[in-house]
């Protein structure tokens, strides 16, 4: 077995298919059949499993990708020190993120950046889901966060993890309006009777919370329609109404006793963040280091509870990559 090998078997693993694996990779999938074949034949035992739910590893297959991942990881960190030694990557990366992963994201990504890469030029572009699909798209980034899946032709992306949403409002409540239930977490009928500031029609956020009330045949009372987070906190602050965002998005005002918040759903409401990349045009070294740093600093914020959010299966590609909201 050679790392290539070992790389290939992570990734089916953790994408949890050969399609998925195969789009994170950029290889095609009979590729990767074979590949898994030859590892099947040359260790003398089966490795994978094809279930209803997706892939799933046998005995065998755990222990080899418990070890390959170590070694896998090993590797790259050795490779990234010695690269970063020799000071030989270098160029311009250009990264797309929504506002409300940028607020957590960039800094961390940034300062990661700067120590294992300081010859590469990291540039964070933000803005909405959309509009960050079409730099991508238009060839004006290289990487993208977004909040909902692309599968287009020149285009793809993968999933990496789903935050929680929550609504949120003034702690000092809202003149006029009752305040909502003290409960572990709210139901949709909740929602209903609560007035509410959200992004307009056709942003990605909106669509997602019509499509969770529109299961219940539930209609919201949404008083104004904002397209900026920012502004939409300073309209909750100010008293005009209550809004549903990603908790990491108002953590900070939560923790200093500005808002208030409560869980929505249960299981809980969340939205999927995705890594979307263009895969028809060349991918610099500089592009791919990037991108894995990427994947490796949303993991650490995850694990650390400073992203209150839960990492999807499948989330580390071992191939370039980089999605709306």
């Amino acid at each position: 077995m050679d790392l290539r090998q070992l790389r290939y078997f992570v990734a089916i693993v953790e994408e949890g298919s050969f399609s998925k694996a195969a789009v994170a990779l950029r290889v095609a999938q009979p590729a990767l059949s074979l590949h898994v074949r030859n590892m099947e034949a040359s260790l003398g035992t089966d490795l994978l499993l094809r279930t209803p739910q997706g892939i799933r590893t046998t005995p065998a297959g755990r222990i080899l990708f418990d070890n390959a991942r170590a070694i896998l990881a090993q590797f790259e960190s050795t490779k990234r020190a010695i690269v970063s030694e020799a000071g030989d990557l270098s160029g311009e990366v250009r990264i797309g993120l929504p506002g409300t992963i940028s607020q957590i994201l960039s800094v961390p990504l940034i300062l990661r950046a700067r120590e294992l890469y300081p010859r590469v030029k990291l540039r964070v572009m933000e803005a909405m889901s959309g509009f960050i699909l079409e730099w991508l798209r238009d060839e004006r980034i290289d990487i993208a966060l977004l909040y909902l899946a692309v599968d287009e032709r020149g285009v793809k992306s993968y999933k990496v993890l789903e935050e929680e949403l929550c609504l949120f409002g003034p702690a000092s409540g809202i003149a006029g309006v009752e305040t909502p239930p003290d409960r572990p977490f709210l139901t949709t009928e909740d929602l209903s009777a609560i007035p509410l500031i959200l992004p307009s029609v056709g942003h990605g956020l909106r669509t997602l919370v019509d499509e969770r009330l529109n299961r219940g045949d539930i209609t919201l009372e949404t008083v104004i329609d904002v397209d900026s987070y920012a502004s939409i906190k300073e309209c909750v602050d100010h008293g005009l109404a209550y809004s549903i965002l990603p908790v990491n998005a108002v953590a900070e005002e939560i923790a200093a006793g500005r808002f208030v918040s409560w869980n929505i759903g249960d299981p809980p409401f969340s939205r999927t963040v995705h890594i979307a990349h263009a895969y028809e045009r060349p991918v610099g070294e500089a592009s791919m280091a990037i991108e894995s740093l990427c994947r490796e600093t949303l993991r650490d914020l995850v694990r650390s509870g400073q992203w209150r959010a839960r990492l999807v299966e499948g989330a580390a590609p071992q191939a370039g990559a980089a999605a709306s909201s």
